[in-house]
């Protein structure tokens, strides 16, 4: 008897971590070749189990052991209070309950969501993850999205159109415990919002199209695309530089395994030219490895070692660690544990890397970094800021820098308790963190107060959630002052002049009614109020103030 199955075939799309550039998992997509199963599948809960089953046992065929993803209706599990054929489907084809993600897509109106949050929380039993699909071009209500805490979101790419609702996505799920995902990313202006919203995962044509033969690489544009490029903090490479096993380019493969064997803890040799600069990386376990099998010695003893090497990886002298490993990320996975050759000006090797040492330097860094977080927002403090307004500095890049506090601050602690206060300043944290886009960085430095450095297009957002916002302590309403400085290459040398510069800025803030703003530009005289005089905005125009020194 003929099935409406017999003529289905299935594709598989890529779900690309947008930080590592991988795949992360495949979702596999009934392509039926006659008719509108799906359709048929949305009436039909039985019919739409039954497809979970195939896409699943088409995955199978095609041996991938990527973590799948399946469509299912929310429907389908509301009426059928599970998929116990699919559990019964995953354990014969060998894999774990947990490789599998069941996508719940839409609709969702007239599904009693009793039952269906009840039938989530039997196929997690088993041990399956659980996806809201379709959301911002669905019916899900917010309410059931949040009941369902699902352990990943998927967005419409139309979202990316409204960045405020993908952010707030964003939040949501942070508290959820889920991650974001973009579906149908179609162009790299789509790849690059989803990046600056703070989507982990996507999935769209740009990316990989859907295939009969799943993907084995994905294409992955820039993370920012012509974005003024910063100098990463982070220990110098210097501190890092061990002496490198050298040979000219013209040696031989006998001489380079005579140099190995003789010192065991030589982990490579950098073939050079002439003047010193790196040629060809020879790596001590794959030479080895090509010289020890069948014929091995007697192919390549006397043969040029250059034909056993591999495009060396440098750095320059000034690069920071974080740097060598951009460096060591790009290639193959196989040659992660390559030593990473260090040049002078000239392209001179002085000597070599080791990612073991990198690794174990910036772990304890970061041990550093997190033991100087404020202890009440878990936010970095001033040095990291100036550091990083340094760095902006001395790259020619202009920085805003901002000072936030919170108006008599010792009147609410006085008036509504400290706890009451240390939860006003947290949330304002929050509030600063949650705006935040692209490079900007927000500090605590202590108190009520903090500092926030941001490209000027991103100035506005923050403004808005701190200074738009209604603020209270103890029920009472608390207002914020915010003084800005914009420098601009070449009118400042460095933190320490442009705080001279927002000092006067803040008292001038402080001095209006309500919430205010200030703004200046370091090496004017003079600043305009943008916001004040019990929060309403004042006319924009530069106002005498007391000269900045």
């Amino acid at each position: 008897m003929h099935s409406v199955t017999d003529t289905l075939r299935f594709a598989f799309q890529p779900v690309v971590n947008l930080t590592t550039g991988g795949i992360a998992a495949l979702e596999v997509l009934a392509r039926p070749e006659t008719g509108d199963i799906l359709a048929e599948a949305r009436r039909d809960p039985e019919l739409d189990g039954r497809l979970a089953v195939l896409a699943l046992r088409a995955a199978a065929r095609k041996e991938t052991l990527l973590p799948l993803h399946l469509n299912v209706f929310a429907a389908t599990l509301a009426d059928l209070g599970g998929l116990t054929p699919l559990h019964d489907a995953v354990r014969a084809a060998g894999r774990m309950p947990w490789e599998v993600t069941l996508d719940v897509v839409p609709p969702y109106t007239h599904v009693p969501q009793r039952a269906l949050l009840e039938a989530v929380a039997a196929v997690r039993e088993q041990g399956f993850r659980i996806s809201a699909d379709g959301i911002g071009d669905g019916d899900v209500p917010l309410r059931l999205l949040t009941d369902l805490s699902p352990d990943l979101v998927k967005l419409d790419a139309s979202l990316l159109a409204r960045p405020a609702a993908v952010r707030a996505m964003r939040t949501l799920c942070e508290q959820l415990g889920a991650l974001v995902a973009i579906e149908g990313v179609e162009t790299e202006l789509q790849c690059a919002a989803a990046m600056a919203a703070g989507a982990q995962l996507a999935q769209g044509e740009l990316f990989a199209p859907p295939a009969r033969i799943p993907a084995s690489d994905v294409y992955v544009p820039p993370r920012s695309p012509g974005a003024v490029a910063l100098p990463k903090p982070g220990p110098s490479v210097r501190e890092f530089i061990r002496p490198a096993a050298l040979l000219p380019v013209t040696a031989s493969a006998g001489q380079v395994r005579a140099l190995l064997t003789g010192s065991p803890d030589v982990s490579g040799v950098l073939l050079v030219d002439q003047t010193g600069v790196p040629v060809r990386s020879v790596h001590r376990s794959r030479f080895l490895l090509s010289l020890s099998g069948r014929y091995g010695h007697a192919l390549y003893a006397d043969r040029p070692a250059f034909k056993l090497g591999d495009v060396p990886r440098t750095v320059g002298i000034d690069a920071t660690a974080w740097e060598v490993l951009d460096v060591v990320a790009v290639g193959g996975r196989d040659r992660t544990s390559d030593d990473v050759a260090v040049v002078d000006r000239h392209g001179r090797c002085v000597g070599v890397v080791r990612l073991a040492d990198l690794v174990r330097a910036l772990a304890e860094s970061r041990v550093e970094e997190a033991a100087a977080l404020n202890p009440l927002t878990r936010l970095p403090g001033s040095d990291s800021i100036t550091g990083e307004v340094d760095r902006w500095l001395a790259n020619g890049r202009t920085c805003v820098l901002s000072w936030l506090d919170i108006d008599h601050f010792k009147q609410v602690n006085d008036g509504a308790g400290f706890a009451a206060g240390d939860e006003l300043i947290r949330s304002v944290g929050r509030a600063l963190v949650h705006a935040a886009s692209g490079n900007t960085r927000v500090g605590h430095i202590g108190g009520d107060d903090f500092l926030v450095l941001a490209d000027e297009d991103g100035l506005d957002p923050l403004v808005a959630a701190v200074l738009d916002a209604r603020w209270t302590a103890g029920g009472r309403p608390v207002t914020l002052s915010l003084a800005t400085v914009v420098c601009v290459p070449g009118s400042v040398a460095d933190h320490r002049q442009a705080a001279a510069y927002l000092a006067p800025l803040k008292r001038a803030a402080k001095s209006l009614g309500g919430a205010s703003w200030v703004l200046g530009r370091a090496g004017l005289p003079g600043h305009e109020i943008r916001r004040g005089s019990g929060g309403a905005p004042a006319q924009a125009g530069y106002m005498a103030v007391e000269p900045l020194r």
